[in-house]
């Protein structure tokens, strides 16, 4: 790296900072504020062009962020709502896939280009999604859906995707390319699950260390480009990965190492989503001056199309599904049925974001209309950030979403079932004891006793033993178990000696 692309960087990560507070102090999600940011910097007159391998894109920024999404959302979470992840992780991208392609064929595409730029744009993006999401107060079903259709509307997208460039690239090897992808899958998910046990078993031996951390990452990038190797879907290896450790590394790790882990974590996949969706806005330049001023027009037009295009069949899916299954729902045993609201905010979440982008990218430089593509691409992503991002924020309001019941109802009872476990330990210990453990802020935890300490800790290992049962046999989900998780361990730490709270080099 030379010295003049470190300045530059670090002159767009200041300017990233400064709108960031833009987006602080107004409902502007970050990732719209950032992709606005990166057009105007690219605007300027002499303003530096960044370029990215594609590939090393994709694992450099979405590889942890579908991690860490994939981390908190279990197994059994995706299977609760399966039916509407298939209909929008599978059939809304393979019906916004055929519709934009249609788009393509008018503009004299081959089949498999048009096809390609369909899959280009179909799937929203699991960052994008993400990082709007957590700043409204919204349904946790609702939620719970948009995030898992991020973690694998992509694995179906690329695999036609795939097929399409071969197809056109080599297509005296089509038909090994289709039996390829699709076992791209299956194979994804094989492979996510292998490196899941191997790692908790190297991690459960380096635990409490900073080598522990830096394992955490390595393994992260390594999955993915593990996967990469293999041929099969890196996509479906790291969301596979994330849910296979998410239920066993709880109790493999101390209270200050998950807390120390999830702060890094937290701290890194965030640095990477600010670059990420500054770097989709500093595209901008570049993929337009591939066209000539007599090219422009038309290709902006298009472009254009293909945003109102995919916008709208993800819309009218959306809407349409609802009343779909209120039909034939009841037949066969499903009773959970969308609101008309809950609708227009889901089909309004259809955020793109790098991975559409890095794919575009990723084209071949002989492939037909690749910077018709790219720009299309590019139309799509910086649209749907743009357009939706911004008026996300005031739809939620006018919607004015009841609180959600069903959240607090959980919360509620594992909290109540954790105060029976405090109280029952408490029935053996003096009544100073006792007040010291319900109020530890009024009886100064950090004046305790060494036996204080102990009543103190046995109380919340016995509420963590609780918690981890009411887990396992489904009575909460994972929002509300990592929630109370965090205040235990938070609970812990503060009747833990400074000296036991490093976390060791080795």
């Amino acid at each position: 790296m030379s010295m003049h692309l470190f300045e530059n960087i670090l002159l767009l990560v200041f300017i990233a900072i400064a709108f960031l507070q833009i987006s602080r102090r107004f409902p502007i999600p970050y990732p719209t504020m950032l992709a606005i940011a990166g057009v105007l910097v690219a605007a300027l007159p002499g303003s530096p062009e960044f370029t990215i391998d594609p590939h090393l894109a994709l694992a450099l920024f979405i590889a942890p962020a579908l991690f860490d999404e994939g981390y908190d959302t279990s197994s059994r979470g995706l299977r609760n709502i399966s039916i509407p992840l298939i209909s929008l992780a599978l059939i809304a991208v393979l019906l916004t896939t055929l519709s934009v392609a249609r788009v393509g064929l008018s503009a004299g595409m081959p089949l498999a280009a048009a096809v390609a730029l369909g899959a280009i744009v179909a799937p929203p993006d699991a960052a994008a999604a993400a990082a709007v999401l957590h700043r409204f107060d919204l349904p946790k079903r609702t939620v719970a859906i948009l995030k898992g259709e991020g973690l694998l509307n992509d694995a179906a997208a690329l695999l036609i995707f795939g097929v399409a460039v071969t197809t056109i690239m080599q297509p005296e090897s089509v038909g090994e390319a289709v039996a390829r992808f699709a076992l791209a899958v299956p194979g994804g998910v094989v492979c996510g699950f292998v490196i899941g046990r191997a790692y908790l078993i190297i991690a459960k031996r380096l635990a409490g260390t900073l080598g522990g951390t830096l394992f955490e990452f390595a393994a992260v990038f390594g999955a993915w480009i593990s996967a990469e190797r293999l041929g099969v879907s890196p996509i479906l290896t790291m969301v596979v990965f994330a849910t296979t450790i998410s239920v066993a590394i709880p109790s493999q790790q101390s209270a200050r190492v998950r807390i120390h882990s999830y702060s890094v974590w937290h701290s890194t996949v965030f640095a990477l989503n600010v670059v990420a969706f500054l770097f989709v806005g500093l595209q901008a330049k570049t993929i337009l001056m591939q066209f000539d001023s007599e090219r422009i027009g038309f290709a902006l037009m298009f472009a254009a199309s293909v945003f109102v295009v995919a916008t709208v069949v993800r819309i009218l899916w959306v809407l349409a599904y609802g009343q779909l299954i209120r039909w034939i729902g009841p037949a066969f045993g499903y009773h959970e049925f969308p609101t008309v609201k809950m609708s227009l905010l889901v089909s309004w979440c259809g955020m793109r974001g790098l991975i559409t982008l890095a794919t575009a990218l990723a084209l071949p430089a002989a492939f037909p209309y690749r910077d018709l593509i790219l720009l299309s691409a590019l139309a799509v992503v910086l649209g749907s950030l743009i357009v939706q991002g911004l008026s996300l924020a005031p739809l939620v309001k006018l919607m004015n979403f009841r609180p959600d019941a069903d959240g607090e109802t959980a919360s509620m009872f594992a909290r109540t079932e954790l105060s029976k476990v405090a109280i029952t330990i408490r029935g053996h210990n003096q009544d100073f004891a006792s007040s010291a453990l319900v109020a530890p802020s009024e009886t100064g935890v950090t004046a305790l006793d060494r036996s204080l300490r102990e009543i103190h800790l046995r109380t919340v290992i016995a509420k963590r033993l609780r918690l981890n049962e009411l887990r396992a046999s489904g009575s909460i989900d994972d929002d509300v178990y990592r929630e109370i998780e965090q205040e235990l361990d938070w609970m812990e730490l503060a009747v833990t000696p400074p000296g036991k709270l490093q976390i060791l080099e080795g």
